[in-house]
């Protein structure tokens, strides 16, 4: 019985065969040598944390399979401005179309609009759009263990690291975490959303954290929706946190990415 991840990821793999006829990978790898030198997505977070900061990846996500249209005011490039000036470190960007309402532009407009380090986030199981994120000035990609055998996680991984691309490994589960430890990237995200059934359990986190060797900077992964869920993950051991939802239902953005961050302080 096929699971929500695995249904995403068929799709993708139409998506991609289509994508190659409409533009051929020469084209692509002269526009990913052309891009200028990645912002330093993992440097940028490391340095906030050093500091004694959260290290925020704010998402720009439109809508989710489980929660369907988030946000109905959808600029981009507005909001990338705004999660900055909030105190967001780096930006998530959603560019999956058909079960997430993203987009390539979704990802250029935001990077364009401000000065954050920038993640596509999509579901990559083909070398081509790890070219292409590269092509579209990402400064990181989202590899799913959940998604790939290891022998792709592998390939994509050194592809992207070839373009001096950083690259977040996101898990679920004991059995990812060890694959994931086995790949070269120290960013472990620890997904507390279970993308099989889409459910979610901040206990996930917790549970996987004290696994993660302290070579590995984990970023936690959804469900985070408050201060008071911040510093549940902070004990647990995470300070690096990817969130999305609980920012993009706001109407103020900004205000919203102010509040949650000094909210965690105290």
């Amino acid at each position: 019985m096929s699971t929500v991840l695995d249904r995403i990821c068929d799709e993708k793999r139409k998506q991609v065969t289509e994508q190659k006829s409409r533009r051929p990978i020469q084209e692509l790898l002269k526009r990913a040598q052309d891009q200028a030198t990645p912002r330093g997505f993992a440097k940028a977070l490391t340095a906030k944390v050093e500091a004694g900061g959260i290290g925020l990846i704010a998402e720009i996500k439109k809508a989710s399979p489980s929660a369907g249209v988030i946000r109905k005011d959808f600029k981009p490039a507005q909001l990338a401005r705004a999660y900055q000036r909030g105190g967001a470190t780096c930006l998530s960007v959603l560019t999956d179309q058909k079960f997430f309402q993203g987009s390539d532009a979704d990802l250029g407009e935001a990077r364009s609009n401000c000065d954050l380090p920038v993640i596509r986030k999509d579901f990559m199981v083909d070398p081509y759009q790890v070219i292409e994120a590269r092509a579209l000035g990402a400064d990181c990609i989202l590899l799913i263990v959940g998604a790939l055998p290891d022998a792709d996680l592998a390939s994509l991984e050194d592809i992207a690291l070839g373009y001096g691309m950083d690259v977040l490994i996101e898990v679920h589960d004991e059995a990812e975490l060890e694959r994931a430890l086995k790949l070269k990237s120290p960013l472990i995200g620890i997904n507390n959303r279970d993308l099989r059934v889409m459910k979610t359990d901040l206990a996930t986190t917790e549970r996987l954290a004290p696994l993660v060797p302290a070579d590995r900077q984990i970023v936690c992964e959804s469900g985070i929706d408050s201060p008071v869920d911040i510093k549940r993950m902070v004990a647990a051991g995470a300070h690096r946190f990817l969130i999305g939802e609980a920012l993009m239902k706001r109407p103020d953005v900004e205000m919203a990415t102010r509040v949650l961050l000094a909210g965690a302080k105290t």
